[in-house]
């Protein structure tokens, strides 16, 4: 999911830039000090996803964000509380309080992610129905999604796992829910995604999956115990 942030500090910037690095998420596309500089950007580019501070010099960020004709979605970062009610007024995703801890980061983030997958999933199914195509090398595939086992970070590839066969295509795992429906998958690994309905157990470190075990992360145990109904 392409995203920007834009603050007016450069140590608030610096977080946001660490914090997309490690979710393996997001594909943060520049970092903007200077907010007129971000709306030129953002009228020629396509963002999914926008972190914006609200009190910045010249132009706040809910100014800024009523100047475009195409808004993307918005996640805002601020010092103070006193904008939350107009930011969710604004259909703002979520609205995070500086010092901006990673796990309330990632919270917000998938909120986003899953509002950008349920729209994708919609024109997805009407497209191709249940299949996904896939590029590996000079071929093309077919897969039937319900036929994927789990998808594994291979170097700068990924492995789709099937039951027979692995294919393996070149892309990145931030990107690997716009090929997949994330109503089916859930990523519990920086390097793995599984198919829900593939899982035979789930352990405290790991689940398994056609007798392969799939290690769980820390950062991710609480959304797949989420997302199974476990907590």
């Amino acid at each position: 999911m392409n995203c920007i942030a834009i603050d007016d500090e450069p140590r608030a910037l610096e977080v946001i830039e660490r914090y997309c690095t490690k979710s393996g998420i997001l594909n943060l596309k520049a970092s903007f000090r200077e907010p007129l500089k971000a709306i030129e950007f953002l009228n020629r580019e396509n963002i999914e996803l926008v972190f914006l501070d609200i009190n910045m010099p010249g132009i706040n960020g809910i100014e800024l964000l009523s100047t475009l004709a195409i808004k993307p979605m918005v996640i805002f970062t601020t010092a103070y509380s006193d904008y939350a009610v107009e930011s969710y007024q604004l259909n703002a995703i979520d609205y995070l309080l500086k010092p901006i801890t990673f796990e309330r980061f990632l919270t917000a983030v998938n909120k986003a992610l899953n509002l950008h997958l349920m729209k994708n999933n919609v024109q997805r199914k009407a497209d191709f129905g249940d299949y996904a195509f896939v590029k590996s090398g000079a071929q093309t595939y077919q897969v039937k999604i319900s036929e994927i086992l789990y998808l594994e970070k291979d170097g700068n590839y990924i492995s789709i796992v099937l039951k027979d066969k692995k294919i393996l295509i070149r892309q990145n795992m931030a990107d690997i829910f716009e090929m997949i429906p994330a109503q089916n998958f859930v990523r519990v690994h920086k390097s793995f995604v599984v198919a829900i309905r593939h899982i035979a157990m789930v352990e405290n470190h790991q689940l398994i999956i056609n007798g392969d075990k799939i290690p769980i992360g820390s950062t991710y145990r609480d959304e797949l115990k989420t997302r199974l109904g476990l907590i």
